[in-house]
């Protein structure tokens, strides 16, 4: 990873104001950066403004987005209340050692669409704070994403939905061909997909459709494309038995 400067500011405005300079980016876990072609102007790292923790109220959990993923996926008041779904979206990814220094803001700023991270946070109905624009949906956040602004938190309600996570791998710890999650709350339900390669969409069950129905719904709503790891169709075939199973998994749950 090739920079110009290094940059390690004291509080949130400096490095908000330092991150207006186009060839500045924020690093977070800096994992995925090293990647980029050629050098950038300054990497900013924001490690010592006190975003590294998950603050538990009576209502919500607020997860500093320089959290890294391995915390979270250990985290105990969080998996008493999704820990099957934590567990099978981040302990697929790579290996403990990266899940040590990848961060949890990284992951969704980055809006990757293999991320099994955006996936979960999507099916979770969280929100992101950003420092300047303060609170939106991950859903609206997955099309728009955070322009120069920072975030600085995840919010993930503790009245949230239900969820149950599943993804489809060639090898273990492969970026994922695809991923699912689907969610529960109130009677009604929707499905997350995701890589497919594209970046999470959400598709909302229409009143009355069974699993089986509500999983071809879900499977002609969404968009597929074709890469390296898997045809367009396969994708759409791979979608139809997630959904499937992510719903079956609800049942059994309740």
């Amino acid at each position: 990873m090739k920079y110009r400067e290094y940059l390690l500011p004291s509080t949130l405005e400096e490095a908000w104001q330092l991150n207006q300079k186009r060839s500045n980016h924020i690093i977070a876990g800096g994992m995925w950066m090293r990647l980029r072609p050629g050098a950038f102007g300054g990497a900013i790292d924001i490690s010592y403004l006190g975003l590294d923790a998950i603050v538990e109220t009576d209502t919500e959990f607020k997860i500093g987005s320089m959290v890294s993923l391995h915390d979270l996926e250990r985290h105990p008041g969080i998996n008493a209340l999704w820990g099957h779904a934590i567990s099978e979206a981040l302990s697929p990814i790579v290996g403990v050692q990266f899940r040590n220094c990848a961060t949890v803001g990284g992951s969704i700023c980055g809006r990757f669409g293999f991320s099994d991270v955006m996936t979960l946070f999507m099916a979770l109905d969280a929100q992101v704070e950003l420092y300047k624009s303060g609170r939106m949906c991950v859903k609206k956040f997955a099309k728009t994403g955070c322009g120069r602004d920072i975030m600085t938190h995840i919010i993930v309600s503790k009245n949230g939905p239900k969820v149950t996570y599943m993804s489809q791998r060639n090898a273990r710890t492969d970026f994922p061909v695809l991923t699912c999650a689907v969610s529960e709350n109130g009677g009604g339900r929707f499905a997350c997909i995701g890589a497919r390669p594209m970046r999470a969409v959400r598709v909302d069950c229409p009143p009355g459709m069974d699993d089986e129905k509500f999983a071809e719904f879900a499977a002609e709503s969404v968009v597929f494309g074709g890469n390296m790891r898997a045809s367009a169709e396969y994708r759409k075939r791979i979608a139809r038995v997630l959904v499937r199973r992510c719903c079956e998994e609800l049942g059994r749950d309740e």
